[in-house]
C-alpha cells in the first residue's frame, strides 16, 4: 500500500468536538525522498523506495553515498519501499504527509519496545502454578510442565517458555487521523503506536 515513513515523537491528548478526551500519538511523517523507482520491465514489479531523515555523510557507506547522489538528496537513515500510489513520482521527489488529506484510517508497522528476557507471565501471560493457599512457597510464577514423561518424551517446538521479550515488527490497523499539521510535518493518530519515541514507522493508506 502506499505510505510514508515517520518517527514517534510521543503521546499527548486533545479534546473532540463531543468534549471528550482523546489520547494520541505524535508521529514526524515525512518528508521523504524517493530514492529509487523499481519497474515491471527492470526489477519485475512497481515499487517506490522512500528514504527518510538526515544521516552524517562520514557515517554512510560509500556504496549509500552514491545510491542517494543518484537521487540528488543527502544521505538518509531508513529506507522502506512502498507501492500504489495513485500518481506517478520520479526520482528525487518529496512526498510528504499532505499524502493522508484525503484519508481518515491509516495502518502502522514498527518495532515494539525490547523488554530483554522474561519470565512466562510477563512475556505470555501464564498465570502462575498454584499459590499461596495451595502450599505454594517459591513457584508462583513458574511455568509448569513442559513436556510429557513418557510419550512423546520431548518438549514439543513452539512450547511457550521464558525467553527475550519485544523487539517484534507489529502492525497497529486501523488507526483513526485526528488531525494533520502539514507546516510541521506532524500527524496526530487516535491510541498508540508500536515502538519507542525516537522509533521508526511505517505510516499506510
Amino acid at each position: 500500500m502506499a505510505g510514508i515513513i515517520g518517527k514517534k515523537i510521543g503521546m499527548t491528548s486533545v479534546f473532540g468536538a463531543d468534549g471528550k478526551n482523546i489520547p494520541c500519538t505524535v508521529i514526524e511523517a515525512g518528508p521523504c525522498v524517493v530514492t529509487q523507482v523499481k519497474t515491471e520491465e527492470k526489477d519485475g514489479y512497481s515499487a517506490l523506495q522512500l528514504a527518510f531523515d538526515d544521516r552524517q555523510e562520514k557515517r554512510t557507506p560509500k556504496p549509500l553515498l552514491g545510491h542517494f547522489k543518484k537521487a540528488k538528496t543527502a544521505p538518509k537513515v531508513q529506507m522502506v519501499e512502498f507501492s500504489g500510489y495513485d500518481q506517478e513520482y520520479q526520482l528525487g521527489d518529496t512526498i510528504t504527509v499532505e499524502l493522508f488529506n484525503d484519508d481518515t484510517w491509516v495502518d502502522v508497522a514498527g518495532i515494539t519496545k525490547g523488554k530483554g528476557f522474561q519470565g512466562v507471565v510477563k512475556r505470555h501471560g501464564f498465570g502462575g502454578v498454584g499459590g499461596q493457599t495451595h502450599g505454594q512457597a517459591d513457584q508462583e510464577r513458574a511455568p509448569g510442565s513442559v513436556g510429557g514423561s513418557s510419550d512423546p518424551s520431548r518438549v514439543f517446538k513452539g512450547m511457550r517458555m521464558a525467553g527475550r521479550a519485544g523487539g517484534n515488527r507489529v502492525k497497529v490497523i486501523n488507526l483513526q487521523i485526528i488531525k494533520i499539521m502539514p507546516d510541521k510535518n506532524l500527524l496526530l493518530l487516535k491510541g498508540s503506536v508500536p515502538g519507542h519515541k525516537g522509533s521508526y514507522l511505517t505510516i499506510e493508506k
